[in-house]
């Protein structure tokens, strides 16, 4: 019999929030908290704002030790590791420790400290060779993407399988996923499972602007995100992180846990088509739907809530309005839809597990977030994006979405445990 898996512990830092309950009085207030950039002189740039987090390593309590050690984006999740297990109520210390596992998902790792380091070594480019004397001691953590989870694993004394999942926009979701797979087949007990991505960075600005992914409204930075919006022009780029600790249904009944939701089905699929290029029919994010679905053994009007990637971009909002519409049928115009992207920015392969984030809190709160800034309608984007406000309304299972360059496509199904199956 497959194992069912819950969620027991929720840490969030994104833009506007410093923890959960900040991160959805943001949400349910239809806030933004995108703004000009100021980690840097962004005015060489085509886009020149972003979702900043206001974090401070040392008022988190991590020691100078650590803060000299981790990337800005390592200490996201360490400080979401440490609000998820105090949430959950778990002592991790009375667990077998071949018996928790860690997936961890992130699109750009340590690139904020990467090239922090190139600029010190190089003096701030000035210098084609660069001088190695001045190398930190832990440029190795920087560079391989494998310490971020590492570093969780010992916070939580992980001896099981540890993973790292680095696959663009999807990162976070499919890290959850894969957390929940253990868990299912029986390798892991426990799992600690998210994404954290702090990408506000000049080579990362760069990278977008060379594509022109990003959008240019730099003169009105709180209403840059327009997901669904018929003005939109690209993505505001952001920093955040989400983890969770996921467990086996039965156990944390017994242990009286507080769960948030189960995990019902997960799936993911690649278009095999183009780095960042969409087919217009959704065709292969459909299928995740599908098959998401499927292993939930929910039909697609269970869904109470579905929260979009919604980037903002005219592509892929297009294409994603086309795969609910391909999978859910007539029934994508009666649920309503809305990207949290428009208030938090796009957090890249962290967003997917604080895309997460909000959907639990959805079902515990039942309350549908807004798609803040959406005032113009699309003709090609016609169904219920709850534009601005939140809206009460009873929310057992939620769909939430993921879709990454490189074609990556994936679904989650959470549902109130008691939620019955077909």
């Amino acid at each position: 019999m497959t194992r069912r898996v819950v969620i027991t512990g929720i840490g969030v830092r994104t833009p506007g929030g410093s923890g959960t309950k900040e991160f959805w009085d943001l949400l349910t207030a239809g806030r933004t908290a995108t703004r000009a950039i100021s980690f840097f002189d962004a005015s060489p740039f085509r886009s020149r704002v972003a979702g900043e987090a206001d974090f401070d390593g040392r008022a988190e309590g991590l020691s100078p030790r650590q803060l000299r050690r981790m990337d800005r984006a390592t200490q996201f999740a360490v400080a979401c590791t440490k609000d998820a297990v105090a949430d959950s109520g778990l002592d991790f210390g009375s667990l077998d420790p071949h018996r928790i596992g860690v997936s961890l998902g992130s699109a750009v790792a340590s690139a904020t400290s990467l090239e922090n380091e190139y600029l010190v070594m190089s003096d701030a480019g000035r210098e084609w060779l660069v001088d190695p004397a001045h190398l930190s001691p832990y440029m190795f953590d920087y560079l391989s993407p494998g310490v971020m989870p590492a570093e969780i694993a010992w916070e939580v004394g992980a001896e099981g399988p540890v993973t790292m999942v680095s696959d663009g926009c999807t990162s976070g979701l499919d890290a959850v996923g894969y957390g929940v797979q253990l868990v299912r087949e029986g390798s892991a007990d426990t799992v600690v499972a998210g994404a954290a991505d702090t990408p506000v960075s000049p080579i990362v600005v760069a990278c977008f602007d060379a594509i022109k992914a990003t959008t240019t409204f730099n003169d009105s930075p709180d209403s840059a995100s327009r997901p669904f919006d018929g003005t939109r022009n690209g993505f505001v780029l952001a920093e955040g992180a989400a983890m969770f600790v996921l467990e086996e249904y039965e156990a944390a009944r017994a242990r009286g846990a507080s769960i948030y939701a189960e995990v019902g089905g997960y799936a993911t699929r690649s278009n095999a088509y183009h780095m960042t290029g969409l087919k217009k029919d959704g065709r292969e994010m459909a299928e995740a739907i599908r098959s998401a679905l499927d292993e939930a053994r929910l039909d697609r009007t269970a869904v109470d809530y579905v929260n979009a990637h919604g980037s903002g971009t005219k592509q892929n909002d297009r294409h994603e309005t086309a795969a609910f519409k391909r999978s859910l049928g007539s029934y994508a115009y009666d649920v309503p839809v809305s990207s949290i992207k428009s208030m938090v920015g796009h957090s890249l392969g962290a967003i997917g597990a604080i895309e997460i984030a909000a959907s639990v809190l959805a079902i515990r709160h039942d309350v549908v977030p807004p798609t803040a800034n959406l005032h113009t309608a699309d003709p090609e984007c016609d169904l219920d994006y709850v534009p601005l406000t939140a809206r009460e309304r009873r929310v057992d299972t939620v769909l939430t979405v993921g879709s990454g360059f490189g074609g990556f496509q994936s679904a989650m199904v959470l549902h109130e445990p008691e939620v019955a199956t077909a």
